[in-house]
């Protein structure tokens, strides 16, 4: 599945695109496929308790997603990670 990253998560997947290889169809799979596929990126995406930060969004389709959303064939998934600044 291709998965579209910004800002830090850049940092681990040396590119703005990747394909990762998901089994299962949901956001909660894609973020795990993800983490296993870049493991640098796991405590910018994912808390102690393997829960989504709730800095994060998800974007299925281009419309926000819950960690619990269904994540259709060939839809297009983009990760945002907390940014920070000012």
């Amino acid at each position: 599945m291709g998965v579209t990253v910004y800002g830090p998560l850049r940092a681990a997947t040396g590119s703005k695109t990747v394909e990762v290889p998901v089994d299962g169809d949901t956001v909660e799979a894609v973020i795990a496929a993800f983490i296993d596929a870049y493991p640098r990126a796991e405590p910018q995406l994912v808390n102690d308790a393997g829960e989504l930060r709730p800095s994060v969004r998800v974007m299925v389709d281009g419309d926000n997603a819950e960690y619990s959303d269904r994540v259709p064939p060939g839809a297009s998934v983009e990760i945002f990670p907390a940014m920070r600044g000012g």
